[in-house]
């Protein structure tokens, strides 16, 4: 049988006093407060797909998805940061060795990201010269490395690659502003003429996994589905706990807890799990707006949880893979 704990049995109860005692002068430092930041490192909830000899939790998906979802549960930025940082921890799997050995010797290491082609990689020598500027990288106040992905001009043609940069190597420009998820601190970057050996670049898919770990072998778009999709339920889950005295309660939980059961009985399963994963996104939403009309002034209040998770998970919905507008 399926388990669909509520999200609070996941994570302890001392880390979800400290993470939202904190989550709203986070939003005012528009970053994670140090007393959460230091949580994440100390848990290395930043490294969970990586294997535990290069120092990290080396958890299976099923496992990942349960913290995701219970932290975004307590709070969404701090939900949010580490399911994209912790999702750009996963090329590890891909990644070249000696990277491998270069950046996993420091045990803050985190990479944020993005998956928009936003750069050009052109041959020169045995390397790359590139140049792009990437939007919305999660993270990028923490990162100690950057991926991002180019096109890369092969044989007449251009295909999209991913690339590893250092933190060193980019610029990085603070101009995360939106209503929600602010303290995520999802910044642009971007490189300019840079310089890059062959092994920075990398390629995903089971078939280009460097580690034997079966998480590798995990599809990378539904890979991510899920993973984002866990951050709209634990949000929503959090947003039902506020509102249990409404009348309305009762229809939403049973809707959520549906669309929760359908997506954890889907997760072993490639075939359907794209569509549960949309289906969790979408459940999640509505309950919240069904809800919040009857929630008063107080879900109004930006200093108040209920709203912040509001405009959270309205911001994260926002995302290509959640917003429902995606070709898919």
């Amino acid at each position: 049988m399926i388990d669909i704990s509520h999200p609070s049995e996941f994570i302890p109860e001392g880390f979800v006093d400290t993470i939202r005692d904190t989550a709203l002068e986070a939003e005012k430092l528009k970053r994670l407060h140090p007393s959460q930041l230091k949580i994440i490192l100390e848990q290395k909830w930043f490294q969970l797909f990586v294997p535990k000899i290069f120092g990290g939790l080396e958890l299976s998906l099923p496992e990942a998805l349960r913290l995701e979802e219970a932290l975004a549960w307590t709070d969404g930025s701090v939900g949010w940061t580490v399911t994209l940082c912790g999702g750009a921890g996963w090329f590890i799997g891909f990644f070249d060795p000696e990277i491998v050995s270069r950046i996993y010797n420091d045990p803050s290491v985190c990479i944020a990201g993005s998956g928009k082609a936003g750069g050009t990689a052109k041959k020169a020598g045995n390397g790359y010269e590139i140049t792009g500027y990437w939007d919305h990288a999660t993270g990028a106040n923490y990162a100690t490395a950057f991926t991002a992905n180019c096109l890369v001009e092969t044989e007449g043609e251009q295909v999209i690659q991913p690339f590893l940069f250092l933190r060193d190597e980019v610029t990085i420009h603070h101009n995360w502003n939106s209503m929600g998820m602010i303290a995520t601190g999802s910044h642009s970057f971007e490189v300019s003429r840079l310089h890059v050996k062959n092994n920075r670049g990398f390629h995903i898919g089971g078939e280009y996994a460097k580690l034997p770990h079966p998480v590798y072998q995990y599809p990378f778009l539904e890979f991510a589905e899920t993973t984002l999709s866990v951050n709209m339920s634990g949000m929503a889950m959090r947003f039902l706990d506020l509102c249990a005295t409404l009348p309305l309660w009762e229809n939403a939980r049973e809707k959520l807890e549906d669309a929760r059961l359908k997506f954890y009985e889907a997760v072993p399963f490639l075939n359907d799990i794209s569509h549960a994963s949309r289906k969790l996104a979408t459940a999640s939403r509505q309950v919240v707006n069904d809800l919040y009309p009857c929630c008063g002034l107080r879900a109004a209040d930006p200093d108040t949880e209920i709203n912040r998770i509001w405009r959270n998970i309205h911001t994260a919905g926002q995302h290509s893979l959640l917003s429902g507008c995606s070709d898919k």
